[in-house]
């Protein structure tokens, strides 16, 4: 028995409605997670990971991010996707790229993966696939990447849905006046007398991994300090609370930190060569996780300064 769960792909076709699309989803499917970006940027993998990066394709638009949880016995990731890959494509869609846990990549490629920090989507590295669809053409044209994967008894579905960005919606830098504006921070002291700083004010949400476009006087005094000194390498160390187990919080750091990286590159013209991201979960405190106030302070991205050359 199966029931239909409304799950709204909004179309913006030009001189037209928004056009939604209903998708089949197992019974006792239930919504954990909905993100809606307005306008911003978001990049997709096109392709498994090749021993050093995993290609992808860049987007800016309006970004749509749901999660679905399920629960499920007996059935595999790719019985769970067929069924909605199909509904995709008899709605229009065009498959791009697929592929399945260990041939992605898994660990590498999953980390390139924009997934809903857990417990929203879970996403098992030795058992997940990926779907990255496409519909129209040009000005209209717009994506979708369908994620699936299970643990144990329990089935996890994602899908992110960009379009392009509305009238009248556009990503701007930061004008200089904003940036002049921010209280300044001891950020450059702190990475050449201890190695490492905390890049302060970023705002995440609890068990979210979405960063907000800021503006943030950490990020921008870090881009400065690179900017000035192409030689210098960081890494971006995202930590977490201890609540929850430490493959997921470790991976929920990961994408905090990937976020900064993304923010760092995207908006203020870093090399992507001067930095990389990793996340290490709850395995390094700088306060008790006792206390609410101690497990906020442990939820943090911290920027360490590395050798000039890699090695």
């Amino acid at each position: 028995m199966r029931r239909v769960i409304p799950f709204l792909l909004w179309s913006f076709l030009a001189g037209g409605p928004a056009v939604a699309v209903d998708l089949t989803l197992p019974a006792g499917a239930s919504q954990t997670r909905e993100v809606i970006r307005e306008a911003d940027t978001v990049r997709l993998p096109t392709g498994p990971h090749s021993g050093t990066d995993v290609p992808n394709l860049r987007l800016e638009g309006r970004i749509v991010s749901r999660a679905w949880r399920m629960p499920v016995q007996g059935v595999t990731t790719l019985q769970l996707l067929t069924p909605l890959r199909d509904q995709l494509e008899g709605a229009g869609w065009e498959a791009v790229f697929a592929c399945e846990a260990l041939d992605c990549g898994g660990f590498d490629f999953r980390f390139a993966l924009p997934t809903l920090p857990a417990p929203d989507m879970f996403l098992d590295l030795f058992d997940y696939r990926y779907l990255l669809l496409r519909r129209g053409m040009g000005a209209t044209q717009e994506h979708a990447a369908l994620i699936v994967s299970q643990s144990g008894r329990t089935g996890y579905v994602q899908v992110l849905h960009v379009t392009t960005l509305a009238e009248g919606y556009t990503i701007q830098p930061i004008p200089a006046e904003e940036r002049e504006a921010l209280p300044r921070v001891d950020l450059v002291q702190a990475l050449q007398t201890q190695g490492h700083a905390v890049l302060e004010g970023l705002d995440f949400g609890l068990g979210d991994n979405a960063l907000g476009a800021g503006p943030y006087r950490s990020l921008v005094t870090l881009a400065e300090f690179l900017t000035a000194s192409p030689e210098t390498r960081v890494a971006l160390v995202g930590h977490s609370d201890s609540i929850g187990g430490l493959e997921q919080n470790s991976a929920l750091s990961r994408a905090r930190a990937e976020a900064v990286l993304n923010l760092l590159v995207e908006q203020h013209g870093v090399s992507p060569a001067q930095v990389e991201a990793h996340g290490i979960g709850y395995l390094s405190p700088i306060a008790s996780n006792t206390s609410p106030e101690g497990r906020e302070r442990n939820r943090r991205v911290e920027v360490v300064l590395l050798d000039a050359e890699p090695q």
